[in-house]
């Protein structure tokens, strides 16, 4: 979750209209191609207030963005109220759950979707906000589930390519529904297709990681890593 984020969808009174407004205006002309007074005008609110409440134009975008992140994360945790102690299995499942959850959440305004989309399109220095506050811990939290299935003897590179492959499985929904759409037509997201889905990815990642680990774990593989990592610092 993003660190300070005062400002959420939450806030009441003025705060809460000028987000709401500038989520809209940014989602559908870009931050660039927005202006204050069209936020102020559809907020109805004084356009002193901007300054007032976010600093500026780009702080009332970052809190917009925070706010998006936020609401997401807080409805759908990485954990998804899992107990302290839960097996590496456990947290992965819950993992891939609460991803595609947040991915298929129809319930959410259909700007939030499309701001992020644009933000990644067209990436402003909020991009680094974003990835540091947001998608960073995320990130890291897979990482750590992905080490613990591997093993204390998968090099960091393992993990990352381990971690990036799961996010992939999931993020190719969000990605890609357009085409999934028309290469299967009857396709549905609701509850029950996204736990099936959900359940798909986990066992597929499951059995890759477990079966990297125990090629991890051989002495032949390890000679192999540190070959090829030699190999790679000669063109370097």
């Amino acid at each position: 979750m993003f660190k300070n984020a005062a400002a959420d969808i939450s806030t009441t009174g003025t705060e809460k209209r000028l987000l709401e407004a500038a989520g809209e205006i940014f989602a559908e002309y870009g931050y660039r191609a927005a202006t204050v007074r069209q936020i102020c005008e559809r907020a109805a609110a004084n356009i002193a207030a901007v300054n007032y409440h976010f600093g500026d134009k780009e702080g009332l975008y970052m809190a917009v963005l925070r706010a998006v992140h936020n609401a997401h994360v807080e409805k759908y945790p990485p954990t998804l109220g899992l107990p302290a102690g839960a097996t590496p299995e456990q947290r992965l499942r819950a993992y891939i759950r609460s991803l595609l959850y947040r991915i298929f959440d129809e319930g959410r305004p259909g700007w939030h979707t499309k701001i992020m989309a644009r933000e990644m399109m067209e990436p402003t220095r909020a991009l680094d906000m974003l990835v540091e506050e947001g998608a960073r811990p995320l990130h890291q939290d897979l990482a750590s589930i992905v080490r613990d299935l591997l093993g204390s003897k998968a090099t960091d590179e393992a993990v990352r390519l381990c971690t990036l492959s799961i996010l992939g499985q999931g993020v190719y929904y969000r990605r890609a529904r357009p085409v999934i759409s028309r290469l299967y037509p009857h396709q549905k997201y609701g509850p029950k297709e996204i736990e099936g889905i959900a359940e798909h990815i986990t066992q597929f990642s499951l059995l890759a990681l477990k079966g990297l680990a125990k090629k991890v774990e051989s002495p032949g593989f390890r000679r192999c890593q540190n070959a090829n990592q030699s190999q790679r610092g000669k063109y370097l």
